[in-house]
């Protein structure tokens, strides 16, 4: 059980976090890579918090990846 919980915390540690900006000038720091559903049109991301959110992909201006 104790292994399961460090590969977890290693994976979580390891992801990127980027930064939407939308039309409306809202900053967004995600923790990992948001996806897009090509179905929807809805890119879903997590928070600093690791809480998902959706937001309409063409309210997206820009995606960065942050070091």
């Amino acid at each position: 059980m104790m292994l399961v919980g460090v590969v977890v915390l290693s994976a979580v540690a390891c992801s990127s976090s980027y930064v939407m900006s939308t039309k409306t000038g809202e900053m967004i720091v995600t923790k990992g890579k948001p996806e897009l559903d090509k179905q929807t049109g809805l890119t879903r991301y997590y928070d600093a918090q690791g809480v998902e959110h959706q937001i309409q992909n063409d309210q997206v201006v820009q995606m960065i990846k942050r070091g």
